[in-house]
């Protein structure tokens, strides 16, 4: 009987030490000296994503998440909290010193988030706006009319 038990706890220690490990202890943290920061600003919401140069996020956090309810989360100090959350995320985890800032959208958070970005203390090396701007629309189907 008792060779039976050593036998159970010696065969289930040996499936624990050949499971594999999780893919999070694995791949491990990847340092990232230079990405983007995405910010979407919107009238309800801001939301910020912290990516490396090939797009892949490294951190997002937006208004909402950071515990602002109702017409609270389109301020522009919403937004503030939002950008520095995800930044210091970015900056403790990948070690990011630089990013190029992506802007989209026509709400309070716009100038808040950028300013948020330099507070952390990581380097803007450029500023881009990519808010889509309306030009009219495509040609109506149908028959053109004379």
């Amino acid at each position: 009987m008792a060779e039976e038990e050593i036998k159970k706890t010696t065969a289930t220690s040996d499936v624990e030490a050949q499971a594999p490990k999780s893919k999070a202890a694995k791949k491990g943290k990847r340092i990232v000296n230079s990405g983007a920061v995405h910010i979407q600003a919107t009238f309800n919401n801001t939301i910020i994503s912290v990516t490396d140069k090939t797009g892949a996020v490294l951190s997002a956090s937006s208004a909402g998440a950071n515990g602002f309810r109702g017409s609270k989360k389109g301020t522009a100090f919403a937004a503030g909290v939002a950008a520095e959350k995800a930044l210091e995320i970015a900056k403790k985890n990948h070690a990011l010193n630089s990013v190029d800032v992506y802007v989209s959208g026509i709400g309070l958070g716009r100038d808040a988030a950028i300013r948020a970005v330099s507070t952390v203390g990581i380097k803007i090396d450029s500023i881009t706006d990519v808010t889509p701007i309306a030009h009219g629309g495509v040609r109506p189907k149908g028959e053109r009319k004379p």
